[in-house]
Order: C-alpha cells, then structure tokens, then sequence
C-alpha cells in the first residue's frame, strides 16, 4: 500500500505528526500544569507548536517551506486542545507564513485497512524516498509503536530526522527533542511559573 503523503511537490521540511497522540499528550500536560500553576491552561496555540517544533528540528528564520503532515483516527474530526482545531475545515490544505517561512498544513484520516503505526512508518519511508524533502521532525506515539517508527528512521539515508517524545529515546539515524517543551509553549507556560 501506498502512503497518502504523496504530494505534487515536497517542501525541503516536512513535520509528520500523530495529531491523536500529540493532542493526549497536550492534554497530560494541561491537567497536570493546571494543578500545579493554579490557574487555567487555555488551548494551545497549533501554529506556535509548529514553529516551536520547526526550531528544534534544526530550521533557522527565513523564507522557509515547510509542511506539516497530522495522522488522526477517522472517527476524531478535530484537535481537542489546540486552536486550530478542526482537521478538515481549518487545517487540511491551509497554510500560514511568519518568519520561519510558509507551512502548509494537511490531515490524513487513518482509514481501517491499516493500522496508524503502519501508516506512520510507510509515510517515514516514503519522505526517505522524496529527494526534495531534506529535513523530517517525527512526533509519534512512541509508546505504541516506537520500534517501528525508530527502524523506519534508521533505514532513511541523507535526511536530517528529528524524533520528538516525552522522554529520551534510543536509537540511532535520528537526533532527539523532548516534546514536553514545544507544547508548553504552544500552551503558554513560561519557565518563569515553574
């Protein structure tokens, strides 16, 4: 089977994103921010999550193109803590410029014929094959199919792959960011509150 992620022309940056994980994992966070800063987290910010995740994978301001894949279960028609929110209305083939260059964004409902870390690491394999595609931030569920994401990774040549997750990973073919800090910023918690 093919991976969807098959556009006319790839961008040199490309963010492939598990949207149900990270949108978990943005809820972890808001519960136990909120219990500890005593105060309300309000939704995060989807556009600054980007940039933030596009700076830790190695991108530099300019006038960058980059684009953001998110995976999501076809029964979930939109992120619950994060504006933008809706895959379809809001974020499918929707783009946005700042001073990291344009990111347009897409969502791909993951269909029944195929699990989502079957999925997850075809499209790995086939940003490995696009030549145009230089650099790949990677923010997966880990906990569920982190073996296959991380033998997927190791087996892409001259690409500059970042894998982002709560905690430290093992491997090789891949730097590594903690995930944690780009959605704390995209939340609004400052270092400052902690």
């Amino acid at each position: 089977m093919k991976a969807p992620l098959t556009p006319a022309e790839w961008s040199p940056n490309v963010i492939l994103t598990d949207a149900d994980y990270l949108d978990r994992v943005a809820f972890d966070l808001i519960v136990n921010f909120e219990r500890m800063l005593e105060r309300r987290i309000e939704l995060g910010d989807l556009c600054r999550w980007l940039d933030c995740v596009a700076l830790d994978g190695g991108l530099r301001p300019g006038e960058n193109q980059v684009q953001a894949f998110f995976l999501h279960e076809p029964s979930k028609k939109q992120f619950d803590h994060f504006k933008p929110a809706v895959f379809a209305d809001e974020l499918d083939a929707k783009a946005f410029h700042d001073n990291l260059g344009e990111f347009t964004l897409h969502s791909f409902p993951v269909e029944s014929i195929i699990t989502k870390g079957e999925l997850f690491t075809q499209s790995i394999l086939a940003l490995g094959e696009a030549e145009a595609v230089e650099r790949i931030m990677v923010i997966g569920d880990v906990e569920t199919y982190g073996p296959q994401i991380k033998n997927a990774i190791g087996r892409l040549t001259n690409k500059h792959v970042t894998l982002f997750a709560m905690e430290p990973q093992t491997g090789q073919g891949f730097s590594q960011e903690i995930l944690g800090y780009s959605l704390m910023s995209a939340l609004g918690i400052s270092g400052d509150e902690l």
